[in-house]
């Protein structure tokens, strides 16, 4: 079984799913998001960064299941008191070996811990139907409705994104949603009445909506992975954002906000 790596394992977090959770990040990504703010997540590789002091340090490492159950088990209590539990991100963690992450969501159902997937919908469907069983709620990224631009903008179409989405909401599966904002990209009108007519022509279930909107977090790690800093983007104005959360309102009531 081939290990994945592992470039950050994150404490008390609050924005992953429900209650206090512990987020872990998988290294290495199918799609490059023009906006990412985890460049460091994009390799499937380990890679050298320079810290913030000039120093040069190692992202990504292996953990046996065994390893990273352990290090899970030791904020239990914080899981039962806040109704929390783990959250598996990246890079993406559905592209990542399954056969590992069989196992390490099979171990923590069987423990009683809580288990989230934050994905941006770029894998094999079949991925999603062997994690089902253990997986309490999916985080499900949806940047663009409009092909093109999903296309230009992470470099794939989106015909898994929303293929994978109506399958998993047709086999009854929890779904947040979660759409970046990004100004004058995907929160005009135009594109916001094509999602919402999208999603009820194709009848998807939906637990809640999250929209994110779009922040300059982790640009500076660019040049300390010795890369090219991404172009700038900007977010919607808050009277637009809640403008969309009205339109959104309509369709799916339960909205988390960032």
């Amino acid at each position: 079984m081939t290990t994945p790596l592992i470039f950050n394992i994150q404490k008390f977090s609050v924005h992953d799913g429900p209650g206090i959770r512990t987020t872990i990040f998988f290294k290495g990504c199918p799609i490059r998001c023009a906006w990412c703010h985890n460049p460091e997540s994009q390799s499937f590789q380990n890679e050298v960064i320079l810290t913030k002091d000039g120093q040069q340090e190692i992202v990504g490492r292996t953990y046996s299941i065994e390893e990273l159950v352990r290090e899970i088990e030791k904020d239990t209590i914080f899981y039962e008191q806040s109704g929390g539990g783990v959250t598996l991100s990246g890079g993406e963690v559905m592209s990542q070996n399954m056969d590992y992450l069989e196992t390490l969501v099979k171990t923590l159902k069987n423990r009683g811990i809580s288990v989230v997937i934050d994905t941006c919908g770029v894998a094999p469907f079949k991925h999603y139907q062997r994690l089902m069983p253990y997986v309490d709620l999916f985080l499900y990224d949806l940047k663009f409705i409009h092909s093109a631009l999903h296309t230009k903008y992470t470099g794939t179409s989106n015909r898994l994104v929303l293929e994978n989405l109506k399958k998993l909401s047709d086999a009854g599966a929890a779904i947040d949603l979660r759409l970046i904002m990004l100004n004058s990209l995907n929160s005009d009108e135009h594109s916001v009445q094509k999602t919402i007519e999208w999603l009820r022509e194709n009848m998807i279930h939906l637990a809640s909506i999250h929209l994110l909107p779009y922040h300059e977090f982790g640009r500076d790690k660019y040049p300390r992975l010795h890369r090219e800093t991404p172009q700038l983007f900007a977010s919607p104005s808050h009277d637009r954002l809640v403008e969309i959360r009205q339109q959104f309102n309509c369709y799916c009531p339960t909205f988390i906000n960032e």
